[in-house]
């Protein structure tokens, strides 16, 4: 099927073969390539559609943004406006990743400006949530390394996203990893960006309390990414977890899963109102995650004490039992002696003798071998 984009056709439904609406005359491919199939998503300042690549021949699918407000106000339709543009510069701005959505296009036709991007197949976070339940700590820890190293490719970039929430990521089918979508609030902190108050965007549950004021910084992304995992451990809104009459969060109480004292401490310094008490970089975010991980090689068992070797005395080495020198010696004396004999044709001594060795003599002399083998440790 070919949609039509006039948002006034009554009647948008077209077969494939066709490159004008049958309805109203519109022209259905943009820059002569870009068909849409139907659309996915509306609001406030636009529509989205799925769509083809009619260009490529294996007709990949991708995503068509179309501007259009619904609110025609002077100011509002100016914000509209930037936002949509800020997508598109930031979306060129940051390149090529594996987890954000590539700009293909970016046009007016016909007196409407669209953008043109990947299409990203899967579910977003919100929709995960609600199919399959709360996540737990092992789905969380994966999800903050998944998406801690986009926010860092974004920031290192000037880039402050400042509209995270379940629902801008997507659990992308073909390879399971977290893709954060929707660039269209997000804003630049190059130069004096950061020192000037701008409008306020974003979700209210998720964003940070600075942002609510204009005053969007990079930690308050990090609030944001930390407000959307609380929501997934709990399936409760951000809002019904914080205690206001005692400015607390109480997320914890409503866990259906339990998770560990150091998740639960990263998660609240993730989520601090006051942002110098915040996490600063995802850099510090990670350092302290990836402890854990540290901590779970840590050997249970820890190996045996090594003996130190004194000035006068052999290199240290891990001093045997006395059980074991026992039986090391009752080897030694089984081969000096057979019958009560000495085993001549077995052990040669060092100086020829005129007696034999007797039994006692073998007797001294292994002892007093052990006793130095055991030095202090002699039983």
């Amino acid at each position: 099927m070919s949609y039509c984009l006039n948002p006034h056709c009554p009647k948008p439904e077209n077969p494939n073969d066709v490159k004008f609406c049958r309805t109203c005359g519109s022209k259905l491919l943009l820059k002569e390539r870009y068909r849409a199939i139907k659309p996915i998503g509306q609001g406030g300042f636009g529509r989205t559609f799925l769509a083809v690549d009619e260009d490529k021949p294996s007709k990949p699918r991708c995503v068509i943004k179309q501007f259009y407000p619904q609110s025609q106000g002077t100011n509002t339709l100016a914000k509209a406006v930037e936002l949509f543009n800020q997508e598109a510069v930031q979306l060129d701005e940051l390149g090529k990743h594996p987890q954000i959505p590539e700009l293909l296009a970016y046009f007016t036709q016909e007196n409407r400006q669209y953008l043109v991007q990947e299409f990203i197949d899967g579910q977003n976070l919100a929709q995960v949530l609600a199919h399959r339940g709360a996540f737990n700590e092992t789905q969380i820890r994966q999800l903050l390394n998944d998406l801690l190293s986009v926010l860092q490719f974004c920031h290192a970039r000037h880039v402050i996203h400042r509209d995270i929430k379940p629902e801008n990521i997507i659990l992308r089918s073909g390879d399971s990893k977290l893709v954060l979508v929707d660039f269209g609030a997000a804003k630049s902190a190059i130069g004096n960006a950061l020192n000037q108050t701008g409008t306020s965007i974003g979700s209210p549950e998720y964003v940070a309390p600075e942002q609510m004021r204009g005053r969007a910084v990079f930690a308050s992304d990090i609030y944001s990414l930390g407000a959307t995992c609380i929501n997934l451990l709990t399936q409760r809104s951000p809002f019904d977890s914080y205690d206001t009459n005692n400015d607390t969060w109480v997320w914890q109480k409503y866990l259906k899963t339990p998770v560990s004292n150091q998740l639960s401490h990263i998660l609240n310094k993730m989520l601090e109102s006051i942002p110098v008490r915040r996490y600063q970089t995802v850099d510090e975010v990670l350092k302290d995650l990836n402890q854990h991980s540290q901590v779970a090689v840590t050997p249970a068992i820890k190996p045996k004490p090594i003996s130190q070797s004194t000035p006068n005395s052999p290199p240290a080495f891990i001093s045997p039992s006395p059980s074991q020198i026992d039986l090391e010696l009752e080897e030694m004396k089984t081969q000096f002696l057979v019958g009560n004999k000495p085993q001549a044709n077995k052990i040669q001594p060092a100086i020829s003798t005129s007696q034999p060795t007797s039994k006692n003599e073998i007797d001294q002399e292994l002892e007093e071998l052990k006793a130095k083998y055991l030095g202090n440790n002699n039983p």
